[in-house]
C-alpha cells in the first residue's frame, strides 16, 4: 500500500494529493478525503501558532495508519499536517484514504482525522486579533467522543 505522512510548514494542494491516490490505478474504487481549515471563531482569532515534535509528529501519524491498514482493506493513504503560524481560511490537514470500495475509505479516513484531532502532537496556541497570545486551544470532549469509538483502532498514549 502507498502511504504519505507530511508534516510541514507550506501549503498543500488537496486535489493534487487525492488524485495522486488513485492516478494509474485500476484498484481504486474510491478516494475520500478531509480539509480541515483554520476558522477564525467569530472574528476573535487572529491565527493559530501550531507546534510539534519533528520526527515524533511524523511517526506517530505513521503509526495510527498502520493501524487504519490492519483494519480496513486500504490501497492509498494521505496525512498532511501543517505546522507554524496559519491564518483564518488556510488549510490545517488533509487526510485521504483509498480503497477499493467507500465505506473502507470513509471509515479509515474518518478515523485518522479522529486521531490527529485528539491524540496526535500537535499543540495549538490561540493569537487574537489584537495580537495577545490567548492561551493553547484545549481538547473537546465531543472530540474525544468520536476518537473513542476507534478506542480497538488506535491504542498509545
Amino acid at each position: 500500500m502507498m502511504a504519505t505522512v507530511r508534516v510541514q510548514r507550506d501549503d498543500f494542494d488537496p486535489g493534487a494529493e487525492a488524485e495522486g491516490l488513485a492516478r494509474g490505478r485500476k484498484d481504486v474504487g474510491a478516494v475520500a478525503s478531509f480539509v480541515g481549515y483554520c476558522r477564525d471563531e467569530g472574528g476573535r482569532l487572529a491565527a493559530l501558532e501550531l507546534e510539534h515534535y519533528a520526527g515524533m509528529a511524523e511517526e506517530e501519524i505513521a503509526r495510527v495508519v498502520g493501524e487504519a491498514e490492519g483494519r480496513w482493506p486500504l490501497l492509498g493513504v494521505a496525512v498532511i499536517h501543517r505546522y507554524g503560524r496559519i491564518a483564518p481560511g488556510e488549510r490545517i490537514v488533509f487526510v485521504a484514504v483509498a480503497a477499493a470500495h467507500r465505506g473502507a475509505a470513509f471509515a479509515a479516513a474518518e478515523m485518522l482525522m479522529d486521531y490527529l484531532k485528539t491524540r496526535a502532537p500537535f499543540w495549538k496556541l490561540v493569537i487574537g486579533v489584537d495580537g495577545a497570545f490567548e492561551g493553547w486551544v484545549e481538547a473537546k470532549a465531543d472530540d474525544d467522543r468520536s476518537a473513542a469509538r476507534w478506542s480497538d483502532a488506535v491504542s498509545g498514549p
